[in-house]
């Protein structure tokens, strides 16, 4: 075999390949003789079959077989060679072998383009230190607290008030239908909390217990369900029960109840829960903004094409996922596809740029990812989508995902070598009291002792809850402060 490389462009190969008839003979022999050992014919034993038959009788199968196996092996002897990582899908221009033939095909793909590697090493980043005020203590607290909360029933006959717990049941009615999905039974309501639209909280305040109502309410124009949205209704309701909630004071069987030993340790683990999660927050955001720096730093350069439409691809698909979660599908966005691709473009070609610089970074420094990293990488994502690791992995190869798993994992190594360097000064936090990367989601694990961050003001609430509920903006506003903190305490929680 003689092959010859020819640079197409900055981030295209070509390669012509010659094969001598002798080997082509032998990718032939090779797959008849597996063909003999398998294939069973009428009046000859198996395995006892003459070749000629076999050849005759399955001729297609086998040139297309050998065709396709020498081409593969000779790719991959090639890459080895060249220590070249193609970087789309290779496409092959090749007819199929004839005996005693030289064989002749070529290959297309895009690479890495080469880069001028600029300086990465003993950089200068800001991380913003990592505070815990006694306010954001207390806060927690507070929750616990109203989580241990006991309710009892209102002996006095009125009507319901804020902060009171509505026992009721209800159901939403168009032309004396029940509408699906929007009614329940002896259902617990915290009013004043915007658990439920305004208009049907002010039809419970005008009940006491046994009392029926109804009214007519508008869903918003982005309710979560668009088959509603916008839609009027007509609300039916039975107040059962009025109750109060009684907090409870702090005590060590309080704590105990939240998962903690006494009220120190609880104290103790809401503290280093906070600033365990704000830490990684905090480190994230400067690694990436440290990363951003220095990819700004290297002139232009071209990206291979497949890879910016591979990550346009991936975009889109978690688009797709998120407005599946909301009962909602592309065509609510009024974007055609082409439309939506070029609003991903810019965002997919910064992935493509700083992938294809950490892997320059890996590959100059000499990283490497062990079969054990991969093998501990896949058995934590069967973990958190709880499939059988088998399963995972059978996807992953069947859908040629190793290589590109493989180059994460690369990335990841090359940025932390690349933080891990850096000279890191510690800056002290907003004086606004803002959160650093409070677009993150927390750990579930943190969750247990400390909940979500706790919001200083509505605005950062709301801005969380955009980023992590999948809510639209103008949806999260007409949520008070208290409501935004519930959910995303129960985000976390679950």
């Amino acid at each position: 075999m003689e092959y010859n490389v020819e640079e197409l462009s900055p981030v295209k190969r070509k390669i012509t390949v010659e094969v001598p008839a002798e080997e082509v003979n032998a990718a032939v022999s090779a797959t008849l003789a597996l063909y003999r050992m398998q294939v069973e014919v009428k009046g000859f034993r198996k395995g006892k079959v003459p070749s000629t038959v076999v050849e005759s009788k399955y001729r297609k199968q086998i040139y297309g077989e050998a065709t396709t196996d020498l081409i593969n092996y000779q790719i991959n002897e090639i890459m080895s060679g060249l220590s070249m990582q193609p970087m789309s899908r290779i496409d092959v221009d090749a007819k199929e072998l004839v005996r005693d033939e030289d064989f002749k095909y070529a290959i297309e793909f895009e690479v890495a383009p080469t880069l001028d590697l600029p300086k990465y090493k003993g950089l200068v980043a800001e991380e913003v230190d990592v505070v815990v005020s006694d306010e954001e203590v207390a806060e927690v607290e507070s929750r616990i607290l109203a989580n241990n909360a006991e309710v009892k029933v209102i002996k006095d006959v009125r009507p319901p008030k804020d902060g009171e717990v509505a026992s009721v049941s209800f159901g939403a009615y168009q032309d004396e239908k029940i509408v699906e999905g929007i009614q329940a039974e002896n259902f617990d309501l915290v009013l004043g909390e915007n658990q439920a639209l305004p208009e049907f909280e002010e039809l419970l305040k005008t009940m006491t217990s046994g009392e029926t109502g109804e009214t007519d309410i508008t869903f918003p124009t982005d309710f979560i369900n668009d088959k509603l949205a916008g839609q009027t209704v007509t609300m039916k309701a039975k107040l059962h029960a009025v109750k109060e909630r009684i907090v409870p004071e702090m005590t060590d069987e309080v704590a105990k109840k939240a998962g903690f030993k006494d009220v120190e340790t609880m104290r103790t683990g809401i503290r280093e829960s906070y600033a365990s999660q704000r830490k990684q927050m905090n480190k994230s955001t400067a690694q990436n903004e440290l990363l951003k720096s220095v990819i700004e730093s290297i002139d232009e350069f071209p990206l291979p094409p497949a890879m910016v439409e591979d990550r346009i691809d991936r975009l889109i698909q978690d688009l797709e996922y998120k407005l599946d979660r909301q009962g909602k599908g592309f065509q609510s966005l009024g974007k055609t596809p082409e439309q939506l691709r070029g609003d991903f473009r810019a965002e997919a070609e910064q992935t493509v740029k700083a992938e294809i610089f950490l892997l320059a970074v890996a590959a100059e420094e000499g990283l490497d990812i062990s079969p054990e990293e991969i093998e501990s990488t896949m058995t934590q994502m069967a973990m958190q989508t709880r499939q059988p690791l088998h399963e995972l992995k059978k996807y992953y190869e069947d859908n040629n995902l190793i290589v590109p798993l493989k180059d994460r994992l690369l990335c990841d190594k090359a940025s932390e070598l690349i933080y891990d360097s850096a000279e890191i000064k510690l800056v002290a936090p907003p004086s606004d009291g803002a959160k650093p990367a409070k677009k993150a989601a927390p750990k579930k694990a943190a969750a247990n002792k400390g909940g979500a961050p706790k919001f200083e003001n509505k605005a950062e609430a709301v801005e969380w809850a955009v980023a992590n509920l999948d809510i639209k903006e103008s949806t999260a506003k007409g949520y008070s402060l208290a409501k935004l903190q519930e959910r995303a305490d129960k985000h976390v929680a679950e």
